[in-house]
C-alpha cells in the first residue's frame, strides 16, 4: 500500500513537456524581473492593508480584523501574540494557504493577488509552517521536488538531493534527503520544512515557531542565518512566543491580540515588559513556583529498552529509566535521537523488541494504548493535529473523545448532551481554549496553540496518575505556557508522575526534578535539575562529552 501511494504521488512530480516549457518561461520571466532591480535596504517588500479573515460558520468572530503589516528589505520582523491572536492566519494569507476575506496585499508597491502557495512563491514569499505540510509517503527530496519547474519525466532527484545536502551543511540542519518523511521525527520534519522553503530562495521568508525543536546552539545558528539573510536584502518574518528570541534577533516587532493590531515597535526601542502588556493586556510572571513534594511509588519503569525505527534500524539502544509519583523526569535531546521511538514504545504505539515497560509495577510491554490508558497512563503526543485530535470533529466531540462511553457522559448508549455541554464549557473556561462554538466549530480551524490546550484539557482533567508529555507547550503563548507549567506542578504535588520530553531547555529545567539527556538512542547522562547548567546540557544533547 505504501509503495502504491509513493508511486502515485511520485507521478504527480513528473510534469509533461508542454507544461515544463511553460513553467520554464514563467521561471525565466520571474528571474529577469527579480534581477532587474535589487531592493534597497529598508524598502518595503510586502505590505498588507486592512486584512480581514473569517471562516464559514464563524463569521461573527473575525479571526483577523483590519490588520496592517509590512516587511522591509534587510530586516527581521517578529510577529507576537497569544494563541488565537491571528499570527499564523496572517502568515497563511501572505503565503497563499488562506485567501483573505477583505483587504489588499502589495509586493514592491504593486497590488498582487495570492490564491495559492505557488502564487506567493512567484511573488517571492515563502513560509516555513509550524504545522507540517509534507507528503508523508515521499522522501525529503521528493517533497522538495514537488512543483519544481524543471521536474519532468527524467525526475532530477539527484540534483535536488545534492542541493538539500548543500543547504543542510550551510544551515546546520541535519537531514537525510533520501529518508521518507513518515520515518522522521517531528523535529526532523520541521527541518525539512525549513529546507524546502529555503530551496526556492524567497525574497520574504516567514518562519512560524521555527526554534521549538532546536537546541540553544542550533537556535543561535538559525538566528545567525536569519541575520545573514537580512543583510543580503531579504525580509524575514519571525513568529515566536519566546520574548528572548524577539529581543535577540528582530529589528521590529508587531503585536496582535484577539485578531486586532495592537502596535508595531522597533525592537531597540521596546522591552520585554511592554511587549507582554501589549500581548496580554497585563503583566505576567514567567517562572512557576515550585513546592517540595514527597516522592511515592515508581509509576513508570523502563528496563533495557530496544526499539527499531521505520527503517528497521535500532533507534532506542538499551534505555533504562524510572519516574516516581510526585516527580517530573525531563528527557532532553535533539530531535531524531530516539526520543520519538522511545515515547511510542512506552505508549503502545511501537513494538518493543527487547526490554520491558512497567506501569505501577505491572508489565505492560507491547500493550495497546487503550490498555495503557486503563492502567493509568495518558499521552500528550508530539504531533497534535495528526495524533492528538480528529480535525473534522467539533471541539466538544474532541474534548469528550476518551469519556463519551462512560457515565455521566452517556446513558444507555445515548450521549448526555446537557452534561457534555456543561463539562466542555468548564474545560474551555479553565484551560482558556478560544473556540467560537463548541458544537459547530470543527477543530481543524483552531490555532495550533488552542488545539494543544484542548488536548491538555482532555488528558489532564481527571488528574491522571501518569502523564507522558511530548512538547506540551509547543507553540503556546506566555499565558498558556504558564498555565501548562502551573498545571503540571499542581498535578505533581497531588502525586502524578510526569515523563516530559522536550527540546526546550528552559521548559525542561523549569519543570523537571531530574533531567536525562538522550543522544543516538542512549541516555548519556542524568542530572539533578536544580544543579544543571544550560551549557552542560546543551553540549550533552549535541553529543559532546562533559
Amino acid at each position: 500500500m505504501v509503495t502504491f501511494k509513493r508511486s502515485y504521488a511520485k507521478a504527480f512530480l513528473m510534469l509533461n513537456p508542454l507544461k515544463k516549457i511553460l513553467l520554464r518561461r514563467e521561471s525565466s520571466k520571474r528571474s529577469r524581473s527579480a534581477a532587474a532591480r535589487k531592493p534597497k535596504l529598508g524598502e518595503i517588500l510586502v505590505r498588507a492593508e486592512g486584512i480581514c479573515k473569517g471562516f464559514p460558520g464563524v463569521w461573527e468572530h473575525l479571526i483577523l480584523d483590519r490588520i496592517n503589516f509590512d516587511v522591509k528589505s534587510g530586516e527581521v520582523h517578529a510577529l507576537l501574540g497569544e494563541n488565537g491572536a491571528g499570527k499564523t492566519v496572517l502568515a497563511n494569507i501572505l503565503s497563499g494557504f488562506y485567501s483573505l476575506s477583505k483587504g489588499r496585499i502589495y509586493a514592491r508597491g504593486k497590488p498582487i493577488s495570492i490564491k495559492s502557495p505557488k502564487d506567493a512563491l512567484e511573488h517571492g514569499i515563502g513560509m516555513v509552517h509550524q504545522e507540517f505540510t509534507l507528503a508523508r509517503p515521499l522522501t525529503v527530496a521528493e517533497n522538495v521536488a514537488l512543483g519544481l519547474a524543471e521536474s519532468n519525466f527524467s525526475f532530477p532527484l539527484s540534483k535536488v538531493e545534492k542541493r538539500i545536502r548543500e543547504l543542510s551543511d550551510r544551515y546546520g540542519l541535519k537531514v537525510d534527503p533520501k529518508a521518507r518523511v513518515e520515518e522522521l521525527s517531528a523535529g526532523e520534519q520541521q527541518r525539512v520544512e525549513i529546507l524546502k522553503t529555503l530551496y526556492h530562495e524567497p525574497e520574504v521568508i516567514i518562519l512560524d515557531e521555527p526554534t521549538s525543536v532546536l537546541t540553544p546552539e542550533e537556535s543561535k545558528r538559525l538566528f545567525s542565518i536569519l541575520r545573514a539573510m537580512a543583510r543580503e536584502g531579504r525580509g524575514v518574518v519571525f513568529i515566536t512566543h519566546k520574548l528572548e528570541e524577539v529581543m535577540e534577533v528582530s529589528d521590529r516587532v508587531t503585536v496582535l491580540r484577539l485578531g486586532k493590531l495592537i502596535g508595531t515597535r522597533k525592537t531597540s526601542e521596546t522591552n520585554r515588559r511592554e511587549l507582554v502588556r501589549m500581548m496580554m493586556g497585563r503583566e505576567v510572571t514567567f517562572r512557576p513556583k515550585r513546592k517540595p513534594v514527597k516522592l511515592g511509588e515508581v509509576a513508570l519503569e523502563v528496563k533495557d529498552l530496544h526499539v527499531l525505527d521505520e527503517k528497521g534500524l535500532l533507534a532506542v539502544k538499551g534505555i533504562s529509566l524510572t519516574v516516581r509519583e510526585g516527580e517530573i523526569l525531563g528527557i532532553a535531546g535533539v530531535a531524531g535521537n530516539g526520543q520519538s521511538e522511545l515515547v511510542e514504545a512506552i505508549t503502545g504505539l511501537r513494538e518493543v523488541i527487547k526490554g520491558k515497560v512497567l506501569v505501577f509495577g505491572k508489565d505492560v510491554t507491547n500493550h495497546s494504548p487503550k490498555k495503557l490508558m486503563e492502567a493509568g497512563m495518558v499521552h500528550i503526543p508530539e504531533e497534535r493535529r495528526r495524533m492528538g485530535v480528529a480535525e473534522g470533529m467539533t471541539s466538544a466531540e474532541n474534548l469528550i473523545m476518551k469519556d463519551y462511553r462512560t457515565s455521566p457522559f452517556s446513558r444507555w448508549t445515548f450521549l448526555n448532551r446537557s452534561f457534555i455541554t456543561r463539562h466542555t464549557e468548564r474545560m474551555v473556561s479553565e484551560y482558556d481554549i478560544m473556540v467560537p462554538d463548541l458544537w459547530r466549530t470543527e477543530t481543524r480551524i483552531l490555532s495550533g496553540g488552542n488545539i494543544q490546550r484542548l488536548i491538555l484539557a482532555r488528558e489532564t482533567w481527571r488528574e491522571p496518575r501518569l502523564i507522558v508529555a511530548v512538547h506540551p507547550t509547543y507553540g503556546l503563548d506566555l499565558k498558556a505556557l504558564r498555565h501548562t507549567h502551573d498545571l503540571f506542578l499542581r498535578l505533581k504535588e497531588k502525586g502524578t508522575a510526569i515523563l516530559l520530553v522536550s527540546e526546550d531547555l528552559d521548559e525542561v529545567m523549569s519543570l523537571s526534578d531530574r533531567i536525562a539527556v538522550i543522544f543516538e538512542g542512549k541516555i548519556v547522562g542524568t542530572v539533578d535539575a536544580a544543579r544543571a547548567k544550560v551549557e552542560k546540557i546543551g553540549l550533552m544533547m549535541a553529543g559532546s562529552k562533559v
